[in-house]
């Protein structure tokens, strides 16, 4: 029998194994175009084939044949990464966890129990229900799954105050299942979930999740617009920093970025740069007074409620922002990049010396596994060519600005690879074919092939 064969009698449901062309390209895909350098490099990659299994012995049973015949397996969940992380380099099967998206418990401690599938928003609604919420979640919120935050994720809205996913026991614990003979389902908790967290399916496949959450807020919404970046700057950081203020989101854009988002156009302030905050709604009178008397501009107040509020500030921040600017400018794309909090003033300005408009400045305040809140930055930049990119990726580390880079199809570039290699050791126990998202993991190479 073929292989789609052998996954219809496997899955015994012929509409979960996925056939069709078009079904497959789309599936096979994510928003790897973010990076025009990506772009080029893996727009005719696909997958031969799509499977979608709604249990763990399905699961168990895909990877039990596919490394019995040597086919790759590419895990994906919503598919809203942006560095290709869930596209087939070397064709197989694509693992869609979609259907297996149960939020099975939220427990009384806090901490919700849910398959890799369920979406990041039902989570949050969810939790809310039961008085807490999310500790961090990216901008994709509404769409984005779980097990692929995981994979791929790093932080996003309430980093500011409970910084990323690696950070403060979040991810409680994993189940995974290995890419063996017989695989198998391995409980990791505590500093063990180091050994699977953002290495992008190519160690195991993550099918059971316990998520630490934080009781829920009464938030509320604020925009602040300034004459000039470094006093918004100044603002934002006063606020992000104090242990006073409580917080979920501080994000600060130069003025050219804030002018793309023509869907708020009514509380964008022409010329001026923005803060965007989420703050609780206890606060907000307090917040508004504050920024007057430092001579800001309130240009939107009110209070969320929920992610159907509108208009939606997250919606704008995170890797959101670098969306809203390139459909307003086809050549812009990002970088990820950490300043030092000491220095970040010096280091906007010798990037602003150098690049001018080409270099964006977008913050993100978001606390470090130090307890120590910093700048994170998803600046906007102009792309032109791959030989520009890496100049000025080397730019900022030479003034000490870490950069991750979202330009590059591999774990280890993207900034979150652990330099102990508990990673890459994962994937040699887990996966001794190597054959989970084949290619994205660098610094594996198979025994074999190591001869």
């Amino acid at each position: 029998m073929s292989l789609v064969d052998h996954l219809k009698e496997i899955i015994c449901d012929p509409e979960r194994v996925l056939t069709n062309p078009a079904t497959v390209s789309r599936l096979s895909r994510d928003f790897y175009w973010y990076s025009p350098v990506l772009k080029e490099l893996l727009s005719d990659k696909v997958g031969d084939v799509v499977v979608q299994p709604i249990s763990v012995e399905e699961i168990c049973a895909i990877l039990r044949l596919c490394h019995a015949t040597g086919v790759a397996v590419t895990a994906r969940g919503a598919g809203t990464g942006n560095y290709g992380q869930a596209i087939p380099l070397q064709g197989g099967v694509v693992l869609d966890l979609t259907l297996m998206d149960t939020v099975e418990s939220i427990h009384p401690d806090g901490v919700a129990i849910c398959q890799p599938g369920a979406k990041l928003g039902t989570i949050e609604n969810e939790a809310r229900r039961h008085g807490w919420e999310l500790r961090c979640y990216p901008s994709t919120v509404a769409k984005a799954s779980v097990g692929g935050f995981l994979g791929g994720g790093s932080g996003g809205i309430g980093s500011v105050a409970h910084g990323g996913l690696r950070d403060f026991n979040t991810v409680r614990a994993l189940e995974v299942i290995t890419m063996e003979a017989v695989p198998q389902i391995i409980k990791h908790e505590g500093d063990a979930i180091h050994d699977i967290l953002h290495a992008w399916g190519t160690n195991g496949i993550i099918s059971r999740i316990w998520l630490s959450l934080t009781p829920a807020v009464t938030w509320a919404q604020c925009v602040v617009a300034f004459p000039s970046f470094n006093e918004a700057y100044d603002f934002s950081e006063q606020i992000a920093i104090s242990n006073h203020w409580t917080k979920r989101l501080v994000t600060t854009f130069e003025s050219h970025i804030a002018a793309s988002f023509t869907p708020i156009r009514s509380i964008i302030a022409s010329g001026k740069a923005h803060i965007f905050f989420m703050i609780a709604a206890s606060q907000l009178d307090e917040l508004q007074q504050t920024a007057k008397d430092r001579d800001g501009e309130v240009t939107f107040a009110a209070l969320y409620d929920g992610l159907r509020t509108s208009p939606l500030l997250s919606d704008y921040t995170w890797n959101h922002t670098t969306l809203w600017a390139m459909k307003s400018d086809n050549a812009l794309t990002y970088l990820q990049c950490g300043f030092n909090p000491v220095t970040a003033r010096t280091q906007f300005s010798q990037l602003k010396a150098r690049y001018g408009d080409d270099f964006l400045l977008h913050i993100e305040f978001m606390k470090n596994s130090d307890h120590i809140v910093v700048p994170g930055s998803i600046p906007v930049v102009r792309f032109s060519t791959a030989e520009r990119l890496n100049e000025m990726i080397d730019f900022c580390r030479e003034i000490g600005v870490s950069v991750a880079n979202p330009h590059v199809n591999h774990v280890e570039g993207g900034g979150r690879y652990r330099q102990d290699h508990i990673q890459l050791k994962a994937k040699r126990k887990y996966d001794p074919k190597g054959l989970l998202n084949p290619g994205k993991m660098a610094s594996y190479q198979r025994e074999e092939d190591a001869h």
